[in-house]
């Protein structure tokens, strides 16, 4: 059978406007419109509109089956509930490969958080996988009027998965403006002129510095100079890790079972019902554990037991000692409290009555 898995992304937001421009910026990504999907209630009159693919038939009620399935699917109600509300549902079908490009795109416009609005187990953006099977009907020759079949039906457990958002981080960075001082020491020179009035006799050293004579003096001062330097002194790496874990599901599946009980032989024996089978067994009973101070009603299950374990298909043309060992495990399987050697007697005698053998086994008193 040819088969094809895709995803849908799903988010929730709460207005028109979020959901649109998320829309948008999917098609701008590549994504076309075909694959997406938008659904909300007029606010006014509460009609629900769909928008998008031609490919979601019957409305958001075709898009829930075809995304959920059953309708006992615990996240279809929550996001039935959210849509109901008065929120808009915005979906985009792509495959495997780009659906954390499709779920990042849609985180960016803040969607509704499902899973706090309605204490769900369901988060703002699912990704569901949808296996679409090409299917094949066999034809069946028909049948007589008195055929009639009975069908055995097994249920079988089948486990998927599926990618739910579970949280994040986001990292906002800006510059920051602060005040700064620094304090420094600055010089200043300044020239002093002085006269000072002095008596004694010309020497010829004065005579020589007597002509024409300029000396200049000149003030110097220091004054600050700014400059900035920027350094980095941090980093923030963002990453992410994968990590894997087992989970064990448990749960139950149903299977038919069939007992075949044969008329013919029970007919040759007196038998013509079940309540003649009921007192044949109290018969023997009553002969051979009467005295052992028991009840029958502790002994009719290992009876009942083995009458029908010997219709069972599983078990057909076999003798009892072929299948004992697997009778007695299944037996004290389903009656935990009852010994295998105590009532294998009256398991014995009921196989007997389906197969017609006569019991050759040893009576446990």
């Amino acid at each position: 059978m040819a088969t094809r898995t895709e995803s849908t992304v799903v988010a929730v937001f709460h207005n028109t406007s979020d959901a649109q421009a998320a829309a948008e910026e999917l098609q701008a990504s590549g994504f076309s419109q075909d694959e997406i999907y938008m659904n909300y209630a007029d606010r006014t009159d509460t009609t629900v509109i769909d928008a998008g693919s031609s490919r979601h038939e019957g409305g958001i009620a075709g898009w829930f089956k075809r995304i959920f399935g059953s309708d006992d699917d615990a996240d279809r109600h929550y996001y039935e509930d959210a849509v109901s509300s008065g929120n808009v549902l915005l979906s985009v079908d792509t495959n495997e490969a780009n659906v954390d490009k499709a779920a990042d795109i849609l985180n960016r416009y803040s969607p509704l958080d499902v899973q706090r609005e309605g204490q769900g187990s369901a988060s703002g953006v699912t990704t569901s996988e949808v296996t679409n099977a090409a299917s094949a009907s066999t034809a069946r020759a028909p049948t007589s009027d008195q055929t009639r079949a009975v069908p055995i039906v097994e249920e079988e457990l089948r486990v998927g998965k599926r990618t739910v958002l579970k949280g994040g981080v986001r990292v906002y960075s800006r510059v920051v403006e602060r005040p700064v001082e620094e304090t420094i020491n600055l010089q200043e020179e300044r020239v002093r002129v002085e006269r000072q009035p002095v008596n004694r006799p010309v020497t010829e050293s004065d005579l020589r510095t007597g002509r024409d004579e300029v000396i200049e003096v000149q003030e110097y001062a220091e004054e600050p100079i700014v400059s900035k330097e920027a350094r980095v002194t941090e980093e923030v790496r963002i990453n992410k890790e994968a990590t894997e874990r087992r989970q064990t599901i448990k749960d139950t599946v149903r299977h038919t079972e069939v007992n075949v009980e044969n008329l013919g032989e029970g007919r040759t024996k007196g038998a013509s019902g079940p309540n003649d089978i009921n007192e044949d067994f109290r018969n023997h009973f009553t002969s051979h554990y009467g005295s052992s101070g028991g009840t029958y009603e502790t002994y009719e299950p290992a009876y009942r037991y083995g009458y029908d374990t010997a219709s069972d298909p599983r078990y057909g043309g076999k003798d009892f000692s072929q299948v004992e060992s697997d009778l007695r495990s299944d037996y004290e399987r389903r009656y935990p409290n009852s010994t295998w050697e105590k009532i294998k007697g009256s398991v014995r005698y009921g196989w007997d009555k389906v197969t017609g053998r006569s019991s050759s086994a040893t009576t446990s008193r």
